[in-house]
């Protein structure tokens, strides 16, 4: 009779675990189509991307008109944005990539450039169209090896997610078609950024340096990087951790730390090797109910600064989502707002706990600036804004444009109606640079059911 107990006992425990490891492979499964399934699509729509990209600046040669060249070369700008969004979505992050980002992101500065500007009484100089005709062929070149890479994926149903893994593991496989279609792809854009640089109508429009290559310090080790972490993170003790370096081709080095107390406490981190600068951090946890209100939340991330020498930095954005307070810190300098230099933190409201800093911005804008002096006055300025906005508050600072350059702007906060708005007129021609709708306070859903 025991036997008997026992067999069925057995049975029904071999059979639960066979249906609990069936329903894991399952899970398993349906997680990795969904990630190959993301992959294809960003991959694909990429490839089409270039053939829209190729057709537009083919398009603009035969166009002589403002009516018509404006509106394709702010299609061209548009493309390429989209066509740098797919390839942020593909498993290429450890495998450089840049010249190619950088070459879509040059053909977009230069069509934006010219697009906004008045082509009625400045229309495009021969360089331009010399410029543009050596575009349209460097974008054809690169939409045919795309094409065939294309091919290669369609005709041997290559998946993508054999690519992620052979990146993660650095065991790139001899034969790996996406792999080395990619490679060829940026190799053949690498000698294209040779030849553009000898063109003064694109170097114009390069890429600004978004990398921490002016970083000083010395190179740490991993068991510094885990000190560095653990500093920052505020574990008193670390059961374990894991150092991981970035892969080759990156454009900077750094170290990714993952950090465990051993009582259900976590961080992750990733900090450069020169100078031993945390890029981010996040600690994992649960967060209770709140406390603390958002100025709180606000002493305890300038002491968290404090602690850890970042001077000069003054409070310019507060959300609190939940339990969380999210503030901005931005770089002030004899008088003038950087927004270029900022760090964003969260801080936990149910104690006060520092859980995620960012600081990829500040140490990449980081950096001496001379001053120069607004043309325009305040008053000057304050004519360009639309006259149904009331101004509340104004002070000068440094914004990025949508050219990526760094300009002196007069900063209005205003409001229209119910709205409240950010505004940046240009300080040297008045040039309303950017306009920023602020976000309005949540509607709590739980009050009104």
């Amino acid at each position: 009779m025991i036997r008997t107990i026992l067999i069925a006992v057995l049975t029904v425990g071999v059979i639960g675990s066979a249906y609990w490891g069936y329903q894991e492979h399952q899970e398993k499964n349906a997680i990795l189509i969904n990630a190959e399934n993301n992959y294809q699509r960003a991959f694909h729509n990429l490839t089409y991307q270039m053939d829209l990209l190729n057709d537009k600046i083919g398009s603009t040669l035969a166009m002589n008109s403002k009516k018509s060249l404006s509106p394709t070369l702010a299609d061209v700008w548009r493309i390429t944005s989209e066509a740098r969004g797919e390839v942020g979505q593909l498993p290429l992050t450890l495998m450089p990539f840049n010249k190619t980002e950088e070459f879509l992101t040059n053909i977009g500065n230069f069509s934006y450039r010219t697009a906004v500007r008045d082509l009625d009484n400045e229309p495009l100089s021969d360089e331009e169209y010399a410029t543009l005709k050596k575009l349209y062929k460097q974008s054809n070149d690169i939409r045919g090896e795309l094409r065939n890479v294309q091919h290669q994926v369609l005709k041997n149903n290559l998946r993508w997610m054999d690519v992620e893994t052979a990146l993660a593991s650095g065991k790139e496989a001899a034969d790996n078609t996406i792999i080395d279609g990619f490679k060829t792809v940026e190799k053949q854009v690498e000698g294209y950024d040779e030849e553009n640089f000898q063109d003064t109508a694109i170097v114009s429009f390069k890429k600004k340096d978004e990398n921490y290559d002016h970083i000083t310090g010395k190179t740490i080790t991993e068991k510094e990087a885990v000190q560095l972490a653990q500093k920052y993170a505020a574990m008193k003790t670390v059961e374990q951790s894991v150092v991981a370096e970035n892969g080759k081709g990156a454009n900077y080095g750094f170290y990714s730390v993952n950090l465990d107390d051993g009582n259900g406490n976590s961080a992750s981190l990733d900090i450069t090797k020169k100078g031993g600068y945390p890029v981010w951090f996040m600690n994992h946890r649960d967060i209770g109910e709140q406390k603390l209100s958002l100025h709180d939340a606000q002493v305890k991330a300038e002491q968290f600064l404090s602690s850890h020498d970042y001077e000069q930095l003054q409070l310019t954005e507060s959300t609190q989502y939940d339990s969380i307070g999210l503030l901005t810190f931005t770089s002030v300098q004899d008088g003038v707002t950087i927004y270029p230099e900022s760090i964003k933190i969260k801080v936990a409201l149910d104690n006060g706990q520092i859980i995620g800093f960012a600081a990829a911005d500040y140490l990449k804008g980081k950096k001496e600036r001379k001053m120069t002096e607004p043309v325009l006055t305040l008053a000057d300025a304050r004519g360009f804004i639309n006259e149904n906005v009331r101004v509340m508050e104004n002070r000068l600072a440094i914004i990025v444009n949508d050219l990526g350059e760094e300009v002196l702007c007069y900063e209005f906060i205003g409001t229209m109606d119910d709205d409240t708005y950010r505004l940046y007129i240009n300080a040297e021609n008045g040039i309303e640079e950017k306009v920023e709708k602020l976000q309005n306070a949540e509607t709590v859903y739980e009050d009104i059911i």
